[in-house]
């Protein structure tokens, strides 16, 4: 089936999503995201470069102060993370197609398995707001009686990274555990894959979040990547990709502020194969 042909060109998102906005670029600069089934261009994409990032996380930072976001009720939050999955599924031919045609994964792998499990990450962190707990408890220390407590509180503006290869999943398993915790974001969809990603934004609107809350930048790792990790108003990093690129991540994250961290780096589920396998399992084993 021809995918470019069922979906028509003008509904791609090429813009960047910033404070509820599609916007152009700062600089005004685009880049080709290609169809890898027949390396044929799809579409030119806004590029964000540092002046977006500054932009981006600006408009987290006030959303993650206001009591528009911080200020809604557990229930309330939950509701719009319930909503984003509703949305999802609502939209899965969309958004298999996008995958599909941006990162080459078969269709019917992406509306029955990426977007499906999108929606399920979501739902799942929706059912968590309202279970986060802190902790209390009486003790004694010479002679008096104290009292502790442990109270659990967002991080701030939290940065993430996702990779190529499941563009609306890794999306999913970043977005929905920040936001179910209060916290504000600004992704950066990988170059090869940027288009599910900037789509998701229009489900964002849909949704109601209030502005700022989601940002989502398409870009390369040395001018919009590298710009997120040493921000000093980003709070927490989180990326996925290889070692190499993980380890300057980690090396970007204390230059500046010390920032939180988390890498999942270079998994590529290995197999060991022995003597005695059947080869052709084996085979579709990897494959599959």
């Amino acid at each position: 089936m021809d995918y470019l042909a069922k979906f028509n060109r003008k509904a791609y998102q090429t813009q960047l999503f910033i404070n509820n906005e599609f916007v152009d670029s700062d600089a005004g600069e685009t880049f080709p995201t290609i169809n890898p089934t027949n390396e044929e261009v799809i579409c030119h994409v806004q590029r964000a470069t540092a002046a977006d990032v500054d932009k981006a996380v600006a408009a987290a930072r006030k959303a993650f102060e206001s009591k528009a976001w911080r200020g809604l009720e557990p229930s309330t939050r939950a509701r719009l993370l319930f909503r984003l999955a509703d949305l999802l599924e609502a939209n899965k031919e969309e958004f298999a197609h996008l995958e599909a045609v941006d990162n080459g994964k078969p269709y019917m792998f992406a509306l029955y398995a990426d977007i499906p499990s999108a929606a399920s990450t979501f739902r799942y962190y929706a059912g968590c707001v309202d279970k986060i707990q802190g902790r209390q408890w009486d003790h004694g220390f010479n002679g008096k009686e104290y009292l502790s407590y442990i109270r659990k509180e967002p991080i701030g503006v939290c940065g993430l990274i996702v990779p190529w290869n499941f563009p609306l999943w890794m999306l999913s398993t970043k977005i929905a555990p920040a936001l179910c915790t209060a916290n504000t974001v600004v992704l950066k969809a990988a170059e090869q894959t940027p288009l599910t990603s900037l789509h998701f934004g229009r489900l964002v609107v849909e949704a109601g979040f209030p502005p700022g809350v989601v940002n989502i930048l398409a870009g390369f790792g040395p001018d919009c990547g590298a710009a997120i990790c040493r921000h000093p108003d980003v709070n927490k990093i989180s990326f996925t990709g290889s070692v190499e690129t993980g380890m300057l991540v980690h090396r970007m994250c204390s230059e500046v502020n010390l920032k939180r961290c988390t890498l999942e780096l270079g998994g590529k589920s290995p197999l060991i194969v022995f003597g005695d396998a059947d080869l052709a399992a084996a085979c579709e084993a990897a494959h599959s």
